[in-house]
Formats: C-alpha cells, structure tokens, sequence
C-alpha cells in the first residue's frame, strides 16, 4: 500500500470514529463500537488486562497455541502469508511464526497504529529475513492488501476471542469478508471463547485492580481529545452484565449523575444511571460457532480445546 493510500486509509478512520460517536450518542440506547477503545492507550491498558489473574482468555489461548503450533503449521503447510486481524502487540503471532515452515511475509492489520508500529518494531527485530507488511485500517471495512503478496496463499488469524464482539450476524459476515480477503484455498487459525459459568466470566470483564474499568473510560478520553469533548470521566462507571439468554457479557459506560457534554458542538445529556453500551463478548459452543463458520462458507478442519472447557482455537478452510 502507497503512503498516499495508507494517509487516506488513517483519514477515512478518524472520519469513522467521529461519526460512530455522534450517531451512536445520538441513538437510544446509547451505543460507540467497541473497536474504538483501542487507541495507543487502549491498546496498552488491553495488554495489562491480558496479564491479569481473573483475565483467562489470554494465557489460556496462549497454551493452546504453544501446544498445538506445529499441529497447525503442519495444517498450513510451507511458503503461506500470515495475515493477522487485529495485530495488538503479536504475542500469540510469534508461537506461530516459529512453526511455520518458509513464511513468506506477515500481514498485521489494526486499527490503532502505534499498535502496528510497535509490533512491527520487534518482530523485524526477532525475524531480520521475515517480510514484516503493516496494514492500518479497520478490518470491519474494505481494505486492501499489499501488493507483494499477490499470488501467495494466505492464512489468516484472529486469536483473542475477538470475534465475541460481534452479534451473530456480524460474526458470519466478518468470516465471509475474511474468506473473501484472504481467498480460495485460505484457512483462518481464530481463538473462540466457550460458554462458562457467570462467576468466571464477570470477574474476568471487572477485575479487582480496576485495569478493565480504565480500559473503558478511556473512550471518554479518546473522545475529548480527537473530537473536542467535554466529558467528565469520573462521571461514568465502568459496569459488565452477562445477558444469558444472548449468551454475552454486556459492557457499559453508566452516568453517575445527570450531566451534559459537547462533542464535536453537539450537546449530549445524560440522566443518572444512563447507559452507554460499548461492547459484547459472546460465548460459543464448539458446535454453535462451527455452525456460523459453515454459513460463511468456512469448512472446519481442526479444534483444539483447553483441559477446563474454557477456550477453543479452530483451524477452518475456505476451498
């Protein structure tokens, strides 16, 4: 990709954002998509949640993936492209950067670009000879892959149970733009969180340090800061709900108080106990999102799931 499309593409992402929030604050229940709490800080306050102790989906994708890399290696095949949605600090990449036999590039595609900058940074580090190709777009849009790819085949990946965030519906059509994107022959390697019991799961989105509670407020910050926002931080609190009949932990922004705020000089009022809705994470069964996945036109060739039936990874094949 040019510098000149790569300037648009960073463009067209604040243009987004700043729309997302104007319409989303404008619209009952209030709702901004979860994708935009990863700004620089965001992307850093994640890591921290990543480490944490009630935090399980991390260390516990992670041991999935030490052991069953070169099971999925041996899947890939030799001479792939690695293409990642959602590249964060590329951890989990480097389990299977190592296994992959004659990797002919890597692809990270994110949305925040310090993000990508500092990934980029140490895997050029760590692998001198590895063609390391940065993308900055929203994944959820049209995009284009670089150039020097044309012709490889492509395997794509997408750990972190990220596609918990999106409804049903948005999760089959995210499966069937990657398979399009990625193309005939492609597989896609995507971590997928089970379904568990409620006293697991809320800890893990409210931990004790408040590190998730920061997470979330820094929207409100990110929102002062690139849109000319008058929000008062304190004046929210972070609150998780798990919704079972839509097998979801539900995340909100709750106004403590009634208040306004100017964004972008529109003004917003908010009544005590006001929600903003700022992000799902959907639980699966194996089966239920093997299912999405068929409907996207995705064939499920491999999954492997930890000891305590907590996380899943799925190896899928698009011919």
């Amino acid at each position: 990709m040019s510098q000149q499309a790569q300037a648009l593409q960073t463009e067209r992402i604040l243009d987004d954002f700043a729309a997302a929030v104007i319409d989303g604050l404008s619209d009952f229940p209030r709702q901004i998509p979860c994708r935009y709490l990863y700004d620089a800080r965001g992307s850093e306050l994640f890591e921290e949640i990543t480490q944490l102790e009630e935090y399980y989906p991390t260390r516990t994708e992670i041991g999935l993936l030490e052991s069953h890399a070169a099971e999925i290696a041996e899947l890939a095949g030799a001479g792939v492209v690695l293409i990642e949605f959602g590249s964060g600090s590329s951890r989990k990449t480097r389990l299977l950067i190592d296994a992959l036999q004659s990797l002919r590039a890597y692809v990270p595609i994110d949305i925040s670009d310090s993000a990508l900058s500092d990934a980029e940074q140490r895997l050029n580090s760590r692998y001198p000879r590895l063609a390391v190709l940065p993308v900055h777009a929203d994944f959820n849009q049209q995009m284009d892959l670089p150039d020097q790819i044309c012709g490889a085949r492509r395997i794509g990946f997408f750990p972190g149970s990220t596609i918990g965030n999106f409804s049903r519906t948005e999760a089959e059509n995210f499966l069937a733009r990657a398979a399009k994107l990625l193309g005939p022959g492609s597989a896609l390697v995507i971590g997928v969180d089970l379904k568990k019991d409620p006293k697991i799961l809320i800890p893990a989105y409210n931990d004790a340090k408040g590190v998730t509670a920061a997470f979330t407020r820094n929207l409100l910050a990110r929102i002062n800061r690139e849109l000319d926002g008058t929000l008062d931080l304190d004046a929210f609190a972070h609150r998780p709900v798990y919704n079972e009949s839509a097998g979801r932990v539900e995340i909100y922004l709750e106004s403590l108080t009634c208040q306004q705020a100017s964004i972008l000089d529109t003004t917003f009022c908010f009544s005590k106990g006001e929600r903003i809705h700022v992000e799902n994470s959907h639980k699966y069964t194996v089966d239920g999102f093997q299912e999405i996945a068929k409907e996207a036109g995705w064939t499920a060739a491999q999954c492997w799931v930890d000891k305590r039936d907590y996380f899943s990874i799925h190896f899928l094949k698009h011919d």
